[in-house]
């Protein structure tokens, strides 16, 4: 699996993910926007406020910017804790400009939900509550307290009581429900992406094996024949050796040697056979290469061949891809996993689709996740005695994610069910291809097999 390449990227979560020149060239829009709305106000509405003051909160957000840009590089990623200073800073500057011009009567006070909002994407949970928190302080302060704003005849702008006490709810229930909805959407794209990558490393995985075994294979082919040479020297040379046991035992050890690299050379193209078959082979073929590495963990496992009903139609040659053969591998792994005693693995199909059921004699699938099996991080352990039997999985939904995944790609669709074949009901999961996408349209000829060369 790619337990530890994915771990290394899971480990980078929301870390340093923004840069300073994005905050900057956002706050940068939101300076241009205050002093666009200072000059209507005095020069089209002719509104009496506290105009200096409120050019001095302005002023300050452009020095801070200053000082970032020329500070620092424009590529610079934000830790948590400056980013979390960022956001808190245009907070409370644009809540120091609301305070001096009408407060929660101002519109614009609307504004305070943006850094909320960008803290929920970016930044940890405990960041955002601190943040939301902040603003719903500050909104509150300006309902209570603020500097008075004046039309052109002196009168207070001011919104009725009535007015003024919505506006303090919708932004309350603003700051809640924008931080929350705006977390959940981006905690679920992330997860998404990170199972995404985790199904690209496997499946990249699982080609590198592919074309590993196909090179050993034929490096073993084209080695045997120098190989057999070797030997047949060596033991030729034991005999005429016979009176000189230093030189005989020189030849011992050349043969010797020359086998050992011949079982090495087996051992390790015992996945390729030759290149060429790599591409395809019988439908019990790749199950049962899928099925392997958990064939003996102490579990029966039972494989069936045969067509559905009465067709007598010969076993499909298929692709043998790599993303059917880790798909299947995880789905039998899991199934390995929970079983009791025995796993059934059943391959049949008929003139127009194949079919894989693997169906295990455990516990089955909760009743709670059933309808969200196959989504990315879904799955907990329920009991303790669960958690034994798979002391190294942290129950996250990953595997099947990926095995979905990979299928689905393969043009496979799942259906995940308990099978009620014992009092527990065990898992049964079903694989099922239109032939024609994963069936060659003809017997290709395998060709010549072309030698290794430097």
């Amino acid at each position: 699996m790619v337990t530890n390449e994915f771990q290394m990227f899971q480990d980078h979560q929301r870390s340093n993910w923004v840069r300073l020149r994005t905050l900057v060239l956002l706050r940068w829009f939101a300076i241009a926007g205050q002093i666009i709305a200072i000059l209507v106000a005095v020069g089209v509405y002719q509104l009496q406020f506290e105009v200096g003051p409120s050019i001095l909160a302005v002023g300050a957000s452009i020095a801070a910017n200053l000082y970032f840009t020329t500070l620092y590089p424009e590529n610079k990623r934000l830790s948590e804790r400056e980013a979390t200073l960022m956001l808190a800073f245009d907070v409370v500057q644009l809540a120091i400009l609301l305070y001096l011009t009408g407060g929660l009567h101002n519109p614009f006070a609307l504004l305070l939900l943006a850094p909320v909002t960008i803290a929920a994407t970016v930044l940890h949970l405990r960041s955002t509550v601190l943040l939301c928190c902040l603003a719903i302080l500050l909104i509150n302060l300006l309902s209570q307290w603020s500097v008075p704003m004046l039309n052109a005849s002196g009168m207070e702008l001011a919104l009725p009581p009535l007015f003024l006490f919505g506006f303090w709810i919708a932004l309350m229930t603003g700051v809640v429900f924008l931080s929350i909805y705006a977390r959940l959407v981006t905690t679920e794209m992330h997860v998404m992406s990170d199972a995404l990558l985790a199904t690209q490393l496997a499946l990249a995985r699982e080609q590198k094996l592919t074309d590993l075994g196909g090179v050993v294979a034929a490096a073993a082919h084209e080695l045997g024949t120098p190989l057999a040479t070797i030997k047949l020297v060596s033991s030729e040379l034991i005999e005429e050796l016979e009176e000189m046991p230093e030189l005989r035992e020189d030849a011992e050890l050349i043969r010797s040697q020359a086998d050992r690299c011949r079982d090495i050379l087996l051992s390790m193209g015992r996945a390729g056979k030759e290149d060429l078959h790599l591409r395809q082979a019988p439908l019990e073929t790749v199950v049962r290469e899928a099925a392997e590495p958990h064939l003996d963990r102490g579990k029966s496992v039972v494989f069936s061949v045969a067509p559905t009903g009465d067709d007598d139609l010969r076993q499909p040659v298929i692709f043998r891809r790599p993303e059917i053969v880790h798909g299947l591998r995880n789905l039998i792994q899991n199934a390995v996993d929970f079983a009791d005693t025995r796993v059934e693995i059943d391959s049949t199909w008929t003139s127009n689709t194949v079919t894989i059921r693997i169906e295990d004699d455990g516990m089955g699938f909760p009743q709670s996740i059933i309808a969200r099996i196959g989504d990315p991080f879904v799955g907990r352990r329920r009991t303790q005695d669960d958690r034994q039997k798979r002391p190294g999985y942290e129950g996250m939904g990953l595997g099947l994610f990926i095995a979905k995944t990979l299928l689905e790609r393969s043009g496979a669709r799942l259906s995940f069910s308990n099978s009620g074949a014992n009092e527990q009901g065990g898992a049964m999961v079903v694989v099922e291809w239109p032939r024609a996408m994963i069936e060659p349209a003809g017997v290709e000829a395998l060709g010549e097999n072309v030698p290794i060369r430097a």
